[in-house]
């Protein structure tokens, strides 16, 4: 188990998918279905949808927010974030789809966790900004 810092709270379940590359959600992901469309990133074809998202951090612009929460709103975004370092703007995303529309994922900034966590895995991301491994990928 790790303990994170809450950026924005709540509770998750999912597989992880895990890049050492931060990603923007602008640009990077489309939002109508969740997949990760930033032909330079190694996550391009992947989906984030109902996944664990784990990475250093976001990358780029303030229209990130606005992204993340369009796939907040039409149910394709992560079911969670892990971060190494904060990430204003993706927080406000998650923040905005839950004064909005009562959806938010939580945003936890865990740096053990990023560094040991492989795709695969199955997290548990709970209230407090504590992950638990549920299950492992297989090797």
């Amino acid at each position: 188990m790790w303990r994170g810092e809450v950026l924005v709270g709540g509770a998750a379940e999912g597989i992880a998918l895990v890049t050492s590359i931060p990603l923007s959600f602008w640009g990077g992901v489309e939002p109508l279905t969740g997949e990760v469309i930033d032909s330079h990133h190694p996550l391009c074809g992947e989906h984030v949808t109902g996944r664990v998202l784990v990475m250093p951090r976001g990358r780029g612009s303030s229209s990130s927010s606005s992204v993340l929460l369009e796939c907040i709103r039409l149910r394709t975004g992560p079911a969670a974030i892990l971060l190494a370092a904060a990430d204003e703007m993706l927080a406000l995303g998650a923040i905005v789809a839950d004064e909005l529309d009562g959806q938010t994922i939580p945003v936890v900034i865990v740096p053990e966790a990023v560094a040991t966590v492989r795709s695969g895995d199955r997290l548990r991301v709970g209230p407090e900004g504590d992950v638990h491994l549920v299950e492992a990928a297989s090797p």
